[in-house]
């Protein structure tokens, strides 16, 4: 997945081939072939599975009792941290996010469901039929910010500060109280559930 991962980032979804994903990963062919359902399947495997485990760690490494504003902070924070910390997987968001229908998913989930309940709460002055366009704002500026540090522009803390004040501020929220959350100490983004089981 890790030699899938780099390969899409750096070639594009259609133009990696088997045989370059085995020397890549240093495995035979047939390796590969026993893990795929068809080659052609790769590329929605990867995207799938990237989507499903970055939904799953930052909603492990919230707090359990924060509010949904704080939760929007720290999400759109995790994820420019991670294009820091990891940048093929940044670049491979980057790349595909808004294209392929897998990574879309990235947009849903989590961030809606908190952009809702902050919406019922009366925390944003958003009203339920501009659910759409928030959402689409929101990835566009977290994909933005992913960008800027990836380019070396903005350290991951300035950028993904910046991008969760704006955004805040943006739904309606106050901006001392934009600012105090887009600030707050970050959590540590958990493992997926996998690696949290094998230590």
């Amino acid at each position: 997945m890790d030699a899938a991962l780099r390969l899409f980032a750096e070639r594009g979804a259609s133009e990696v081939s088997v045989s370059d994903l085995a020397t890549a990963a240093g495995v035979a062919r047939g390796t590969v072939y026993a893990h795929l359902s068809s080659p052609q399947s790769l590329f929605e495997s990867v995207a799938s599975a990237l989507a499903a485990e970055m939904h799953e760690r930052v909603s492990a490494s919230y707090g359990a009792d924060s509010a949904p504003t704080l939760r929007l902070a720290e999400g759109i924070r995790f994820f420019v941290r991670r294009a820091h910390e990891e940048p093929q997987w940044g670049r491979f968001i980057v790349r595909f996010a808004f294209s392929q229908e897998s990574l879309q998913g990235m947009w849903s989930g989590p961030p809606v469901r908190d952009l809702v309940a902050g919406i019922e709460a009366g925390l944003y002055s958003l009203r339920r039929e501009q659910l759409p366009s928030s959402v689409g704002m929101l990835a566009g500026s977290v994909l933005g910010a992913m960008f800027v540090v990836l380019e070396g522009h903005k350290s991951w803390r300035e950028a993904g500060s910046d991008t969760a004040e704006l955004v805040l501020r943006a739904f309606g929220v106050a901006p001392d109280e934009a600012r105090e959350l887009a600030t707050a100490e970050l959590p540590q983004l958990l493992p997926p559930i996998s690696a949290r089981k094998e230590t």
